[in-house]
């Protein structure tokens, strides 16, 4: 495993338990407004290793509930599964982050039953998705696998997506709705330039029309809700 990063304790990364976040290195997207571009190229510096890592959970245990894996894109990991396994022998709760460019990681992950919870971003309609991904070769094929695994329920999960002005805007939601029909929860989380954003010339909405947004696709999901927005 890479792991360029490690937040020891987080109240949100992982709903409903106090947790580690792991941030794995290396991503085949290249979304422009990215927050996190450090992490993206292959020759992302790891800053852990497994064992440092590992340990550091075994000293947590009793403390710590969960552990969030994020990336980067995690599933590009040859090693995640087996270290997966090794979080799960520590007996932590383990969410998954991921793009679903990798659908039969994604189902192996799940039938090994070694995520709790998959958060999966869904980038933006099935048309637009090269440009707000970033690789205009994109394998969309791929994604609607994730897409339409996750929605057969086999894990617990939620679809999410990152919101930009320049981006995004109400026909791509009219779009994504029936898209991800079925899905228990679904999250819009608004556009914030941490410094780091791999293109910085990117702005945020206002949190009305991120409402607007929402109600476009409340019909067809579970439950819908604005994350990170005081309401």
């Amino acid at each position: 495993m890479k792991i360029c990063g490690l937040q020891k304790t987080t109240l949100l990364d992982f709903p409903g338990h106090v947790a580690a976040t792991i941030f794995t290195g290396g991503c085949n997207f290249r979304c422009p407004f990215c927050h996190n571009s450090d992490l993206l190229g292959n020759d992302a510096p790891a800053a852990f290793t497994d064992s440092e890592v590992l340990d550091f959970l075994k000293r947590r245990r009793g403390i710590l509930e969960g552990v969030a894996i994020t990336g980067g894109e995690p599933t590009l990991q040859p090693d995640l599964l087996p270290f997966m396994e090794e979080v799960r022998r520590l007996g932590y709760q383990i969410k998954l982050d991921t793009n679903g460019c990798r659908p039969q990681v994604l189902k192996e992950i799940c039938a090994a039953g070694l995520a709790d919870y998959v958060a999966m971003d869904i980038k933006t309609c099935k048309e637009r998705y090269p440009q707000v991904a970033g690789v205009p070769s994109i394998d969309m094929g791929k994604i609607e696998e994730s897409v339409d695994f996750l929605k057969q329920g086999t894990v617990p999960y939620e679809f999410r997506t990152t919101v930009v002005r320049e981006l995004h805007s109400a026909a791509d939601f009219e779009k994504i709705g029936p898209w991800i029909e079925g899905c228990p929860s679904y999250y819009l989380q608004n556009f914030v330039d941490s410094g780091n954003v791999l293109n910085p010339v990117y702005t945020s909405y206002g949190k009305e029309e991120l409402l607007s947004f929402l109600e476009i696709v409340r019909p067809f999901v579970g439950h819908a809700e604005l994350r990170g927005i005081d309401y």
